[in-house]
């Protein structure tokens, strides 16, 4: 193992112990996101029941002219958690004056692969992929091509992801980080129908159990743990109160699991919490990027299930 491997690995026992020794036990929602992790996402995102993938790149293929005109001429567009890049895709083949393009995503195997594919398709752009957790402090590569303006793109609602407070915390993280005049194009999930919400996230092919699972395949594998996959169900719903979907996976029975060489107690029907996903009113959204962006443009579905925002520094 290489040091930068192994600070990783140590960062990633720490995290995971301080979660699983809280009295709601709890997993960061990033730990999806290891090479199988990133394909079942991307699977999710092809499912029926999962809107948000589908509405936002309608609203992105509908209003590409007008976000196109928002984004200056000769800018760099930055991708946190870029993925697979499919919905990049319509923004890279409109912006043909785009210096360069850095995709940000924690998963290295998996960002290599798409970047070798959009090298294939834009031969002409510079694409410098950067492997980090966009949730901690990160460093943006030095451009020998000048730039007018950095543009953040943050697609899919991660911003939901977050509790309010890391939110705020993740938000000035970014802009302190980027240009004082960046811009950033985001998507933001509205506040619909439990059915809706509820439905989404309880796919009946069963892709989002596995995805939500896979987390402890990927904790036994990496960190000496012994997680008997099978003993735990997936389990997703909307907490009203706190306006969020929240998924958890919930022991089947009294059991003990070792975390390198750490033990915890399950009693059945004991959770661990692995993700919220917030869901916004405009107005609740404007006031959570206060005090570093403000919102100067925003499109929606008809349905307004879904939004995609354009956010200009304060």
């Amino acid at each position: 193992m290489d040091d930068n491997a192994a600070v990783k690995s140590s960062s990633m026992l720490d995290e995971v112990l301080n979660g699983l020794r809280q009295s709601q036990k709890e997993l960061p929602s990033k730990f999806f996101y290891d090479e199988r992790g990133s394909r079942l996402f991307d699977q999710i995102t092809r499912l029926d029941e999962y809107y948000p993938t589908r509405t936002e790149k309608a609203i992105l293929t509908t209003n590409i002219e007008a976000i196109s005109c928002c984004i200056e001429a000769h800018a760099m567009l930055i991708e946190l958690g870029s993925g697979s890049s499919r919905k990049t895709r319509l923004l890279l083949d409109q912006l043909s004056s785009l210096v360069a393009y850095l995709p940000v995503d924690i998963s290295e195997k998996y960002l290599l692969k798409s970047v070798n594919d959009l090298r294939r398709n834009y031969p002409g752009l510079s694409i410098m992929p950067v492997f980090a957790d966009y949730t901690s402090s990160f460093q943006l590569p030095d451009l020998d091509e000048d730039y007018n303006k950095q543009v953040i793109f943050f697609p899919g609602s991660t911003i939901g992801n977050f509790t309010p407070r890391r939110a705020r915390s993740f938000l000035e993280n970014i802009a302190s980080l980027t240009d004082p005049d960046a811009d950033m194009l985001i998507g933001v999930d509205l506040k619909k129908d439990k059915e809706v919400l509820e439905a989404a996230y309880n796919d009946e092919e069963g892709i989002t159990a596995q995805f939500n699972k896979n987390m402890l395949v990927r904790i036994n594998r990496e960190l000496n743990a012994n997680f008997n996959v099978d003993l735990f169900e997936h389990r997703a719903f909307f907490n009203e109160e706190q306006s969020r979907i929240e998924m958890h996976l919930v022991s089947t029975v009294d059991q003990q699991v070792g975390v390198a060489g750490h033990q915890f107690q399950f009693k059945e029907g004991e959770s661990i919490h692995t993700e919220n996903s917030y869901k916004y009113t405009p107005a609740k959204f404007a006031q959570l990027i206060s005090d570093w962006f403000a919102v100067e443009e925003i499109w929606t579905d008809e349905k307004d299930y879904f939004s995609l925002q354009y956010l200009t520094k304060k």
